[in-house]
This record gives C-alpha cells, sequence and structure tokens, in this order.
C-alpha cells in the first residue's frame, strides 16, 4: 500500500540533487582529457552534459523542446552553473564535442557508484540460479536503433534505412552493463563478439544468442576458461561422440559432439530440448564447453540471456533511444550514453531507497518531480516498498525455461 506521508521538502530541485551524483571533478578531468574543454566558451561542458542528461529525463521530443524548457527554468538552472543552450549551440556541441567525453564519464561514474556502495555492485548474489552457480554470469545482446534517412552517408542499414546498434555485456547480478559499443547496424553481431567478451574473467559465464556465434571465438573462451552457452546454428556440422544421462523429460539429447567441416575436432556439449515459447512448444539445441553441468542446468542458464531484453525494453520504453537530436555519429553516440547514464543514475536512487516498483515506475515519478524542491529518496520512499521481486532490476520472475521449472514439494 502507497505511504500517503508528505515527501520532505529540499533546498535544491529533484533534477540537481541527481546531477549532483556525478562528481565534478570527474567531469573537468574527462573534458580535459578528451579535449572538450577546449571547444567550450560560453556553452561549457557541464552545461552540455545537463541539456543531455534532462532530455533523457524529460524525454524532450527534440532540441527545441530541450532548450525552451531549459530557458524557461534559467533562474533554477543558475543556482548549479548550468546555461540554457540555444538550439544551434546545443546541435552544434553534439555534432562537434567528442562523444568519448560522455562515454568515459559513464564508466567512471558507474564505478564511482559501485565504490560508495558495494551492495549496488554485487546486486542480486543471494537468489536463485545466480547463487547456484556462485560466479558472476554475463548475458550479451545487441539492440538496433533506427535512425532517420538523414543518418545514410554513415549508418545505412539495407536499401532505404539507417540505423545504430548497440552491442551490450549486461552483468546479471548487478543488472548493470559491464561493456558496450555503439556503432552502425551494418556488421553482423559475430564480428563484435571478442570486443564485447574481452573483459570476462577465467571462471564466469557468458551467455549469448546464436547471432553472435563464432566457432574460433569460442574456441578461444574456453582456453580463456571462460564458461560459455550459447544456441548451436542451423548449419553446424558434427558427430556424436558420447550420449550422456538426460535429467528432465523435456530433454530430447544430451551428448557430447565433435565438429566436423573447418573447426573439425573442436568436443561440444549438445543439448537438445522442447520448451515453450509464447505458448507454443518448440525444440531448441543449445552448446556449452561445460560437460559438467545438467542439462537442465544448460537450458536455465540460456533462460538468463532473455533478462538483457528485458534491460533493452526498459530503458527502450523509458528513455529516449529513438528519436535522435542529432544526425551525426558523434550525435548519436553522445545521446545513447547519455541514456545510459541516467539508467545508472536512477537505479543508483533505487537501491538507496529500496524502490520496490517497476523501472518504467521509477523514471515517471522522477520526472514529475524535476523541477520540484523535494528531497528524491523520500519521495521514492514515499510509495513504499513493495514485497517478492525487486522489480527494477526486470519483469522475469523465474530463473528456468517454461516447461523446466522445478517440481513444487
Amino acid at each position: 500500500m502507497q505511504n500517503k506521508t508528505t515527501p520532505t521538502r529540499a533546498n535544491v530541485i529533484v533534477l540537481n540533487q541527481i546531477l549532483n551524483l556525478i562528481p565534478r571533478g570527474m567531469i573537468n578531468r574527462h573534458a580535459r582529457e578528451t579535449g572538450v574543454e577546449a571547444k567550450a566558451r560560453t556553452f561549457s561542458v557541464l552545461s552540455h552534459l545537463s541539456a543531455m542528461l534532462f532530455a533523457q529525463l524529460s524525454h524532450a521530443i527534440g532540441l527545441n523542446d530541450v532548450c525552451d524548457w531549459l530557458r524557461l527554468k534559467a533562474g533554477a538552472l543558475s543556482r548549479f552553473g548550468v546555461t540554457p543552450p540555444a538550439r544551434n549551440t546545443l546541435s552544434n556541441a553534439n555534432k562537434e564535442r567528442s562523444a568519448d567525453f560522455v562515454e568515459k564519464l559513464f564508466w567512471s561514474v558507474m564505478g564511482h557508484l559501485q565504490h560508495a556502495s558495494p551492495d549496488f555492485a554485487a546486486g542480486r548474489r543471494g537468489k536463485g540460479l545466480l547463487r547456484r552457480f556462485k560466479v558472476r554470469i554475463h548475458a550479451v545482446d545487441s539492440t538496433t536503433m533506427q535512425l532517420v534517412a538523414n543518418c545514410m552517408d554513415w549508418a545505412k542499414h539495407r536499401r532505404r534505412k539507417a540505423a545504430a546498434k548497440m552491442h551490450l555485456r549486461l552483468d546479471l547480478h548487478s543488472f548493470l552493463p559491464s561493456f558496450a559499443i555503439v556503432d552502425t547496424a551494418g556488421q553482423h553481431d559475430n564480428k563484435r563478439a571478442r570486443e564485447v567478451c574481452a573483459g570476462i574473467a577465467p571462471g564466469e559465464i557468458v551467455v549469448f544468442d546464436k547471432a553472435y556465434v563464432d566457432i574460433a571465438h569460442l574456441a578461444e573462451l574456453d582456453a580463456r576458461g571462460v564458461q560459455w552457452v550459447t544456441r548451436a546454428k542451423d548449419t553446424m556440422k558434427y558427430h556424436a561422440a558420447k550420449n550422456l544421462t538426460k535429467d528432465h523429460e523435456n530433454v530430447i539429447k544430451d551428448q557430447i559432439v565433435v565438429l566436423k567441416g573447418k573447426h573439425k575436432g573442436m568436443r561440444v556439449r549438445r543439448v537438445e530440448a522442447w520448451v515453450e515459447v509464447d505458448e507454443e512448444w518448440r525444440k531448441m539445441v543449445f552448446i556449452t564447453n561445460n560437460l559438467a553441468w545438467s542439462p537442465r542446468s544448460v537450458c536455465d542458464l540460456y533462460r538468463r540471456r532473455w533478462d538483457i531484453e528485458v534491460f533493452f525494453k526498459q530503458v527502450k520504453q523509458s528513455l529516449k533511444l529513438s528519436g535522435f537530436l542529432g544526425h551525426s555519429a558523434n550525435a548519436v553516440r553522445w545521446q545513447v550514453y547519455a541514456a545510459l547514464l541516467v539508467y545508472v543514475l536512477l537505479r543508483f536512487q533505487a537501491h538507496l531507497s529500496n524502490w520496490g516498483h517497476s523501472f518504467t515506475r521509477l523514471f515517471a515519478v522522477t520526472r514529475s518531480a524535476l523541477w520540484e524542491r523535494l528531497d528524491l529518496l523520500a519521495l521514492l520512499k514515499s510509495y513504499g516498498t513493495a514485497s517478492g521481486q525487486f522489480k527494477v532490476i526486470g519483469a522475469l520472475n523465474d530463473a528456468w525455461l517454461p516447461g523446466f521449472s522445478p517440481t513444487k514439494t
């Protein structure tokens, strides 16, 4: 039940409270490192960053919307050193100031917040599948962001479309990004697999779909001691070397197979099972380099890959990853990393306030209070703490594939 107590008043507006989570020294350091400080004359780097974060938090519909809104609130903004930009000024800054600045700032801020609150970094270590495996589990996937025809010169995707793509590695314990690449959508996912998986430590687990499957890369991960689970491509050629014991009625085959062709001789585990997807039973084939897990554990791990789709759904529904404010590759990168930065800042506020509702509602409450002099943490706490699953992390209630739920005792 929602708490009806009145939220505590604050000396500064909610927007300022969010911006204050970013250390000013960190902004200045990255501005010098990336050279954007040299291009800042009347429009400071802080003002530029604040405008782009506000565009995300307000879900502004265009440059005029951002600039007109900030101009009307110039008095409130001046108290913390932000100057409202003109439309052309903001447009030019997005085009000319290197997006390396906001990318580096995003990773530094996330590291700073994780250091400030170790529980925020640790995430959900004590629940279900994540506790059962006792090692960090990563999910890798990509999402495509449609662009307008003005971007065709650098982001051509198919004949008459332009698109950018974000490749992401998500830490499934903390539900926070651990690596990201923003690029054009023209390159196939498996060409980016090595970059996205480069930082995974030996003993950890990575899960991805078959778009990222490159057998040579899978062999490299195995040599590094990284455990992986993915789906087999339909064209994979092999012969069965050993049949293993099935531990579930929905498991059709559990085998050690030896690959043929270019990667002849490589041994992998192949699990074929019936799974329920959208109320229909489908046959899926999973492969992994771990020979000790039960076939159900292999299926359960692949189920966790769907968490990253929940992440993409959250950020795309709430933040501004469409209707881009600029047409250049640099402007698109500015907006994407600003969205990721807002996501982490809101998630940190949710962590501190023990927020128990969805991320979408968290965004809506924060957005509605941006210009209010209310204590944001007190405001979020006034909505009460929901029991059960921490919904801001994801909408998936189970750690198993449909049809593989554990037997009730």
